[in-house]
């Protein structure tokens, strides 16, 4: 499949999702948005599914990707489910202003492609449908800032833009984001299906899971709950990278969960900078249920949401629960070895989890930004302390600092660690650049005055976060003073 051959009418589109029974979606065509112009694209995800980025740009492209056109082979739907929304059950809930187009075959399976924004659905409860620029924008940028991260996630392909009035808390502008993923299949579209007592819907929901993304699982003496322990699994890795990059998702409901263990639905996400573990990045989580320290917990507590809804299909508890005991010892040996990655440790050893422990606590005590902490750590020279002092000036208690560091150098000793192999080994795993709320909001406002270089400049930045790029060293600085009034919500 080459780029250059494919018009946006021709997109050699699959229907796998439309081909369940229609009780599962709403078969709806999108709705137009007036005078669409494009903003950005994806050339990493473009590339995915076959297309050159750069027609993306083109009339055809632009119309399609706006949901004013439809490419012939094309189905749309918007799907439906349901699920716990800050831990409590929510009822029917659904894709309320996104519209399915249809999966394209690729070497590695098929790949959705979604238009959020498209405009009202069966589920948008009372909403519009729409979705405005300043969210897009973060979604976007976002999405493949996670994807060079090399964090399981959704893909954005392009945005694209609108002067059509949109009333959130003010008067703002539409846009509509192209999603990318195998599978949108939600916890939450199994949640659905137990909640209503239709067991014949669940089962074909669950088979139409194993049977195109876990085939390996038709072998196991019980497929069902094969399903449960292996969405736990990915789920429990999920939640480590995110810790290990200090991202939080900011709405983590069971609606919000991936079946394939995938970053989806970016709403009030934030990346971590001054450290603290309780710190919360969605200001309507005023009780804190998502906050960085939670985020393991209520993976967990949503893959019990998941086992609940698929008892019916595994049968007993027990081995549900088998399944289910799964998760923490996933997330315990993925969370340890990104942070031996992330220290420049080669070996396991017992008191790791000592040195883990006092390096967050000296993080938490002091506030030190957390990605300039561990991308600056890889300096650290283990016979020269003198060599310290960039590093240390990031601490207020330097003791502290330097007792802790004193307990990091004897465990580097232990491996014989080389400090420029190890220099090299942690800046592949410890990124430079991450998508700070203040460089979102930058790319925001310029785009609002109609210049989105900034959009694009970001975008180049992200999607090659551990490189130096001496270039574009200032986009890897603190948060200036304005920043510290960002807030972004349910509504971001």
């Amino acid at each position: 499949m080459t780029g250059i051959a494919i018009s946006a009418h021709t997109l050699p589109l699959d229907n796998a999702f439309a081909a369940l029974p229609p009780a599962f979606y709403t078969r709806l065509m999108p709705t137009p948005l007036p005078a669409p112009y494009f903003i950005a694209a994806s050339a990493p995800a473009a590339s995915l599914i076959g297309l050159d980025a750069a027609r993306l740009a083109e009339p055809d492209y632009v119309e399609l990707l706006s949901g004013n056109t439809v490419a012939e082979r094309s189905i749309p739907l918007s799907a439906v489910y349901s699920g716990h929304q800050f831990g409590v059950w929510a009822g029917q809930l659904g894709d309320g202003r996104a519209i399915l187009l249809g999966d394209i075959a690729t070497q590695n399976g098929p790949m959705e492609l979604q238009l959020k924004g498209a405009g009202a659905t069966p589920y948008s409860r009372m909403g519009d449908g729409r979705a405005v620029l300043r969210s897009s924008i973060r979604e976007f940028l976002c999405s493949e800032a996670m994807a060079a991260l090399g964090i399981p996630t959704s893909r954005a392909l392009a945005i694209m833009g609108s002067q059509q009035g949109i009333m959130r808390e003010t008067l703002e502008t539409a846009a509509v984001v192209t999603r990318m993923a195998p599978s949108f299949v939600r916890f939450g579209s199994f949640e659905h299906w137990f909640y209503r007592k239709k067991p014949d819907e669940l089962k074909i929901l669950a088979d139409y899971i194993i049977d195109g993304f876990y085939p390996h699982l038709r072998a196991a003496s019980n497929p069902y709950q094969g399903l449960l322990a292996e969405v736990c699994v990915r789920t429990a890795e999920l939640m480590a990278q995110w810790q290990a990059v200090g991202f939080m998702h900011g709405v983590m409901n069971t609606d919000n969960m991936s079946i394939l263990g995938l970053t989806i639905d970016y709403g009030p996400f934030g990346f971590m900078e001054a450290f603290d573990a309780e710190h919360i990045c969605n200001h309507t989580d005023q009780q804190g249920r998502y906050s960085y320290s939670n985020q393991p917990q209520v993976g967990h507590w949503n893959c019990y949401a998941l086992g609940q809804a698929l008892l019916p299909l595994i049968g007993e508890v027990e081995e549900a629960q088998a399944a289910l005991d799964s998760y923490q010892p996933a997330f315990a040996a993925k969370m340890n070895a990104l942070l031996r990655a992330k220290l420049g440790l080669r070996t396991a050893h017992d008191e790791d989890t000592q040195l883990f422990d006092g390096m967050f606590a000296l993080m938490q005590a002091n506030h030190v930004d957390f990605t300039q902490f561990f991308r600056s750590l890889s300096a650290l020279r283990v016979a020269e302390p003198e060599s310290d002092a960039p590093l240390r000036d990031m601490f207020i208690d330097r003791a502290a600092f330097d007792t802790w560091a004193a307990s990091y150098r004897a465990r580097l000793l232990q491996e014989h660690s080389v400090d420029t192999e190890r220099q090299v080994a942690m800046n592949l795993v410890n990124p430079k650049y991450v998508l700070r709320n203040y460089l979102a909001q930058v790319a925001i406002e310029k785009s609002q005055q109609h210049d989105y270089t900034e959009v694009a400049k970001l975008l180049e930045i992200l999607q090659k976060p551990f490189d130096e790029q001496p270039e574009h060293q200032h986009y890897a600085a603190l948060p200036p003073d304005w920043a510290s009034h960002l807030e972004v919500s349910c509504s971001s």
